[in-house]
């Protein structure tokens, strides 16, 4: 199935995220793309394909992971940043040979 952790400051910015938007679900996803060759998205979202997704709870949050991008960043670490630059999501991945400067990207 995998693993991944989530830090109480990204916990706590997806909590206020999901009720802003009055959404259930906070998903990570691995696509291709990105200046690496693969990209993080995150997105809020309002139902579970429970064929493909992986649900982790974490104090009341449910994070989903579909089965494909879990084989990208099983045992990474998702942070939230908050900087003079900006602020985002920010996931340290194990699995990374490389990444790219925004941290945004990542190849295998």
């Amino acid at each position: 199935m995998g693993n991944i952790n989530i830090t109480d400051k990204a916990i706590s910015k997806i909590q206020e995220v999901l009720k802003e938007q009055n959404m259930k679900y906070f998903r990570i996803r691995v696509k291709g793309g990105g200046c690496s060759g693969f990209q993080y998205v995150f997105k809020s979202e309002d139902s579970i394909n429970e064929n493909k997704d992986i649900i982790f709870n974490f104090k009341n949050l449910q994070i989903l992971i579909d089965k494909n991008s879990m084989d990208f960043i099983n045992e990474s670490e998702l942070d939230y940043k908050d900087e003079l630059i900006g602020s985002s999501f920010s996931i340290t991945n194990p699995n990374a040979k490389n990444s790219c400067g925004c941290g945004t990207s990542f190849s295998v």
